[in-house]
């Protein structure tokens, strides 16, 4: 019999071999394949959020690249229009400007389910691409706005260049970032509020006759979520040094979606795995074929007709597969 403890030793052991391999990484791999590194930890911490709207209170949203955006124009305005170059700041003012957001547009969309829900979600970010797009005098219109680089905890590391600077502490705090908010939203997704998210799944009905105020249970999973995309978005803007509207545009949502179910997300750990195979596989298909998007389309389509669990599901299977062929 194998005791609780040797299941949590099972568990937990991969996870911190993962995180060794990955703070390691910056010493042993080229400086390219790093910087790839960091927008896969940028979608990881918005697709934990996004996953929770998705995967556990079952709402499919078509619009939350609205949220990746505002993280990003947040952090582009602070630092190159108002001259705050706290990385901490930007992080709570970016996730604050996008709970705002969400409050009044999450109220309105979860009065709805499906494909209504996803419609109301990508009008609202299109919404906001157009006026991203517009009004060129606040945001730049389609070039965007310079995103500077940050201080980390006040230090400013002002004698690195650029590459230096986000394949070093860049690359650490933002993976310290990801640990800490991939804890916390484990913590969340198994407390009481994540089983009744879960209940309001399965059975939205049955779980409203037991007492749960759905559309309220609704609604913070929503926030939740606006929270974490505006941090992945505030990350994305540092790395890339930019924030424009195609951030915000219908394609972006649709590729976190991609990343979700790419990765499965019925487990808690599929939206990371696909945040990093989509990333690299992107990668890799852009510098050979010009026709990335229909291989990518390929793989999708191939991913929910053989495995509809995804890359998680799949590596599941065949760990049952094997522990049953060594009994």
């Amino acid at each position: 019999m194998i005791s609780a403890v040797d299941r949590k030793m099972t568990r937990y052991v991969p996870l911190a071999l993962l995180a060794l391999a990955l703070a390691a990484l910056p010493a042993v791999a080229q400086p390219y394949y790093i910087t790839l590194v960091l927008p896969a930890f940028a979608y990881g911490i918005a697709l934990l959020g996004f996953n929770l709207l998705f995967g556990y209170a079952g709402l499919l949203s078509f619009g939350h690249a609205l949220f990746v955006a505002i993280g990003a124009y947040c952090a582009a305005v602070l630092s190159s229009k108002l001259g705050v170059r706290s990385f901490e700041a930007i992080l709570i003012v970016s996730g604050l400007a996008a709970v705002v957001v969400a409050i009044p547009v999450g109220m309105l969309a979860v009065r709805y389910v499906r494909i209504f829900f996803g419609i109301l979600t990508l009008a609202f970010g299109m919404l906001f691409h157009s006026f991203l797009f517009k009004f060129y005098d606040l945001t730049g219109g389609d070039t965007g706005i310079r995103v500077l680089r940050p201080t980390l905890l006040g230090t400013a590391f002002s004698d690195l260049d650029k590459t230096s600077f986000l394949i070093g502490p860049f690359y650490y705090y933002c993976m310290g970032l990801l640990i800490l908010l991939g804890l916390t939203m484990w913590r969340i997704v198994q407390s009481p509020f994540g089983l009744h998210l879960a209940a309001i799944r399965e059975n939205p009905r049955k779980a409203e006759y037991l007492g749960v105020r759905v559309r309220l249970f609704r609604l913070v999973a929503f926030v939740i979520s606006a929270f974490y995309c505006a941090i992945g978005g505030a990350i994305l803007a540092i790395n890339t040094g930019q924030a424009d509207p195609e951030l915000a545009y219908w394609t972006h949502s649709g590729e976190l979606v991609f990343m979700t179910v790419l990765g499965g997300f019925a487990n808690f750990f599929g939206p990371l795995v696909g945040a990093f195979a989509f990333i690299f596989l992107k990668s890799e298909l852009m510098s050979t074929t010009q026709y990335w998007r229909f291989f990518l389309g390929v793989t999708l389509a191939l991913i929910v007709i053989l495995f509809p669990r995804g890359l998680m599901g799949l590596a599941e299977r065949v760990r049952s597969t094997w522990a049953g062929r060594r009994t």
